[in-house]
């Protein structure tokens, strides 16, 4: 999440259609199990379901370009039938 952008109830005009950021950020809570690290932005634009603002709509629109750049890095692991390989992911 880019610093610079402070995210507050009460910045600029509210969204004339709030159903579209409600559909999308429920979009983007779907896809934090899939990529966690988009938890912490999908949890901050969550906090203004209730009235979105304008800013709130460009760091949504800023984290589906995000997901849109990184398709295809994910990790892949091969079956040599030889080395069991056990993996484990912590979200701290």
């Amino acid at each position: 999440m880019d610093a610079s952008i402070k995210l507050q109830p009460g910045q600029r005009e509210l969204l004339e259609n709030i159903g579209w950021y409600r559909r999308a950020v429920g979009k983007l809570t779907y896809l934090m199990v899939t990529g966690p690290n988009i938890t912490f932005v999908v949890n901050v634009v969550s906090q203004f379901l209730s009235a979105p603002r304008t800013t709130h709509l460009q760091v949504v629109m800023k984290i589906f370009r995000y997901l849109k750049k990184a398709l295809g890095r994910e990790l892949l692991y091969s079956n040599y039938r030889h080395t069991p390989i056990a993996g484990f992911s912590d979200g701290d």
